[in-house]
């Protein structure tokens, strides 16, 4: 009989990789409270229309990408590709929006069927941040003020850098879309075929592609900023105030655009080289009628995400993921002898009380002494505390260190704790 593998692009994060994903989720936990944003945790699973609403029926999530079924009610359910449109859903359906400001994140799964390559996924992992309420440019500032100090706090300051753009109004960008599409048909034949493609669907994501000759054409396109309302401008230009003001650097990028309908105003991108190709690890913007667009009342609202995938895979790529997030014990307690299995355990505990910090193991399973040190030693611990019949009786232990050549040295059982937590640096 075969053997059942997991499905192409969903993949298992496996004991030894799950320390690095603990590292980067909570230093973003971190972050985030520091600032005073809330956990949201939606469903995985929301009706499809949600998505066909706010993401747009024209764009390449909902038409190719979105894993979409009928449940046995006949409902159209989609697996989320985004948490922006949940996170919506479910603040307005619970009464979060009314008369008052949020700060809300969340983390999980999205789903999205492409071609799988690295970094990125058919089951992916998102950060996602969202703020509503707010009109004022100073919380687009504070976003990414806040996803700057994230990247101090990643050691990733000289590997990312910010683009910005104001892309208005739904109103400035329909006359600015005409303007385009009239320009770009005369070229036609020379787009690309997504391109091409996107000329009668979604004309701004040509703006995004990669093709060089398709990036020669736009050269001398239409400018969406001839085309911006006053109240974007003043807007941008008071984001672009703000920023200077907290020696935020940035790119003014006026080709950016991002994929999904719902934006407007305030987009950007926070981008890495260190990958091989440019490479986007978090990218966000404003979506001021997505909530009224949703069935909500009008409230403005500005958000992010960012793949953790993309994200680890930098840090690991710059090896910067730190010792602490190699998920190596501290402490392997060894018990020598049937009669010392009990008081292994007890000493055990008595550490993990002592040294609340500390990741302390103790060998289950019997076995030789010869046996017992290579499952320590391969435990990653920095110190083995072994503990025999004879150390039982006098109320001392074996202390081992494990990555350095020092010798074994017998201590005091009530002296155990302080010296772990002297060594360990606790």
């Amino acid at each position: 009989m075969a053997k059942i593998q997991a499905i192409r692009g969903m993949n298992d994060i496996l004991p030894e990789q799950t320390p690095v994903w603990q590292f980067v989720e909570d230093t973003v936990r971190k972050v985030l409270s520091q600032y005073g944003y809330q956990e949201i945790r939606m469903p995985v699973v929301e009706q499809t229309d949600l998505f066909k609403r706010s993401i747009g029926e024209v764009t390449d999530i909902v038409e190719k990408e979105m894993y979409t079924f009928e449940d046995r009610n006949g409902d159209s359910l989609t697996l989320r590709p985004e948490g922006t449109a949940g996170c919506v859903r479910a603040a307005e359906e619970h009464g979060l929006l009314f008369n008052q400001t949020r700060r809300l994140w969340y983390t999980g799964p999205m789903f999205r069927h492409e071609r799988p390559q690295k970094g990125r996924y058919r089951q992916f992992h998102q950060i996602g941040v969202e703020c509503f309420g707010m009109t004022g440019p100073d919380i687009d500032a504070e976003l990414l003020v806040l996803t700057a100090r994230l990247w101090r706090e990643l050691g990733l300051s000289e590997h990312t850098r910010l683009e910005i753009n104001s892309i208005g109004t739904s109103e400035a960008r329909r006359q600015y879309r005409e303007a385009l599409v009239a320009y770009l048909s005369g070229y036609r034949d020379q787009l690309d075929e997504d391109s091409q493609r996107r000329l009668a669907s979604n004309p701004l994501r040509i703006l995004d592609s990669k093709n060089p000759l398709t990036q020669q054409l736009l050269a001398d396109a239409p400018n969406l900023d001839d085309y911006l309302d006053q109240e974007s401008r003043d807007h941008f230009r008071e984001l672009r105030s703000l920023l200077d003001a907290a020696g935020i650097q940035y790119t003014v990028n006026p080709r950016l655009v991002r994929g999904l309908d719902y934006y407007g105003k305030t987009v950007f991108e926070w981008i890495t080289d260190s990958l091989g190709a440019q490479g986007t690890v978090c990218a966000g913007g404003r979506y001021d009628g997505l909530v009224e667009q949703l069935g909500g009342k009008p409230t403005v609202a500005v958000g992010f995400a960012m793949g953790l995938e993309r994200l680890i895979l930098l840090l690991e790529t710059l090896d910067l993921v730190p010792d602490r997030a190699n998920g190596n014990v501290d402490v392997y307690v060894a018990a020598m002898g049937d009669t010392t299995v009990a008081p292994a355990l007890a000493l055990g505990e008595s550490l993990r009380d002592a040294l609340p910090g500390a990741r302390v193991m103790s060998h289950c399973g019997g076995g030789s002494f010869k046996s017992q040190m290579k499952k320590a030693d391969r435990s990653g611990a920095r110190y083995a505390v072994i503990l025999g019949e004879n150390e039982v009786a006098n109320g001392t232990v074996g202390l081992k260190p494990l990555r350095s050549d020092e010798p074994q040295q017998d201590i005091a059982q009530a002296n155990l704790a302080a010296t772990l937590e002297e060594l360990l640096g606790r």
